[in-house]
């Protein structure tokens, strides 16, 4: 995987595209990330032990490591083409 955990990175593709976060969880096998804020989506819930009333529940979803870069990689693209 090009990301690992806690990196920050952006979305270069997709309906959030341009979006930064933070990865909270990587997937390997999947070669898929989470990244903070970034592809919410609304979960359904039956209520549980944990959640008495259920109700909608707003979580990330994975996306495609493919479809996130390292802002690290970005700026130091940007300098390299500015300098």
């Amino acid at each position: 995987m090009h990301v690992k955990k806690d990196e920050i990175v952006v979305v270069i593709t997709g309906k959030d595209k341009g979006k930064q976060g933070k990865v909270l969880r990587v997937l390997p096998k999947e070669n898929r990330v989470v990244v903070e804020g970034v592809n919410v989506v609304k979960k359904h819930t039956k209520p549980s032990a944990k959640n008495p009333n259920g109700g909608i529940i707003e979580m990330e979803a994975p996306i495609h490591a493919s479809n996130v870069m390292s802002l690290a990689k970005i700026e130091a693209k940007k300098a390299k083409k500015k300098g």
